[in-house]
């Protein structure tokens, strides 16, 4: 009886134009890195950065990342490249598949150091900032193996089950887990706990990034469990569950022993940035300062009406105080002159009065 099932794609490799190959496998790897840079972008300006620092840093992290993950699988999986009846050529053939996540992360860690230092950025910062974005550039990722018909688990019946056609590189026609698929949405959820942990406990110099390895890890290990594909194991383990487990602790310890040497978060991730507010999508704004400006140009125009009001109703004030003190002097000089009068008439009446008396 059939059962539902995944269908695997007929082929990986498609051609534009009968001329140009478009990659499944490499597809995903550019969706997943332009994913990554711009929520890195978004999340770095909202920490204070520059827009386009994340991608300056990016043109250094990306290349070293895909050297030191191709190195690490062929590392890990030499006998695919360098054992009897194989082509070592094929080591270099990165489009066909095969990069080890490890690897990626620690040579990427490498150049991102390089352009941090070019920029004048720290590097734990940068990583908080990028840390969701890898993951889901991860998930992202995950399903250019699906095109190559490749990371798939034992066989089962359930009905999310991948159908493998291929019979190439040892592969058996058949039903299996779709390990891919179950990265994938881990590795969404990791970006999803990391993005709301980094909001609710305001995670800083470089543990939103110790938590994304740390919680990548926990599901790296369950899901590397199911694989069949071949692969060195050590004390009964496949080597990535070894790897895992080490990784984990050491991204757990350095989570602990950070919040307690340095607590809180950078208050300054690029120096300089401060100089200019951006907005949410990267576009330089000053937003703050322009409406400054703009109260203070409005407080200034009403002092200066104030001003000017208050200045006429002084020069009125002033001319009717004028005119009052004209009134009263006028007043005050005709009332003199009306006494002098007075006085004057008082003097020639006695005088007249003294001589009517000598003459008697």
């Amino acid at each position: 009886m059939e059962i539902a099932y995944i269908p695997s794609p007929s082929r990986g490799v498609y051609e534009l134009f009968g001329v140009i190959p478009l990659r499944g496998y490499a597809f995903c790897i550019i969706i997943g890195v332009f994913v990554a840079v711009w929520l890195g972008n978004r999340r770095w300006i909202a920490r204070g950065g520059r827009p386009g620092t994340v991608a300056d840093i990016a043109v250094w992290a990306v290349p070293f990342g895909l050297v030191g993950g191709r190195l690490y699988h062929v590392i890990t999986d030499y006998q695919l490249y360098f054992s009897e009846g194989q082509d070592w050529v094929d080591a270099f053939k990165i489009w066909e598949g095969g990069l080890g996540i490890w690897g990626a992360i620690a040579f990427g860690a490498v150049g991102a150091w390089i352009g941090c230092r070019s920029r004048g950025v720290p590097l734990p910062a940068w990583a908080d900032a990028l840390a969701p974005g890898i993951a889901l550039a991860q998930a992202i990722g995950r399903w250019g193996n699906w095109f190559n018909q490749e990371l798939y688990g034992r066989e089962t019946d359930l009905p999310w089950a991948l159908h493998i056609t291929s019979s190439t590189d040892g592969r058996v026609p058949g039903y299996y887990h779709p390990t891919f698929l179950y990265e994938s949405l881990w590795c969404i959820g990791v970006a999803v706990l990391v993005i709301w942990a980094d909001r609710r406990f305001k995670l800083g110099h470089g543990r939103a990034f110790a938590l994304y390895v740390a919680a990548y890890c926990a599901g790296r290990f369950w899901i590397e469990a199911m694989r069949v594909d071949e692969a060195h194991h050590f004390l009964g383990m496949r080597l990535n569950e070894w790897t895992s487990i080490v990784v984990f602790l050491l991204a757990v310890l350095y989570i602990v022993l950070s919040a307690r040497l340095r607590p809180g978060r950078e208050e300054v991730v690029e120096p300089g940035a401060s100089d200019d507010d951006t907005d949410d999508d990267g576009a330089a704004v000053k937003l703050d300062k322009k409406s400054e400006d703009e109260d203070s140009e409005t407080k200034d125009s009403e002092g200066k009406k104030s001003d000017a009001g208050k200045s006429e109703a002084e020069k009125s004030a002033d001319e009717k105080e004028t005119a009052e003190a004209e009134t009263d002097s006028s007043s005050g000089s005709g009332s003199s002159e009306s006494e002098t009068d007075d006085s004057s008439s008082s003097v020639e009446a006695k005088d007249e009065e003294a001589e009517s008396a000598k003459k008697a």
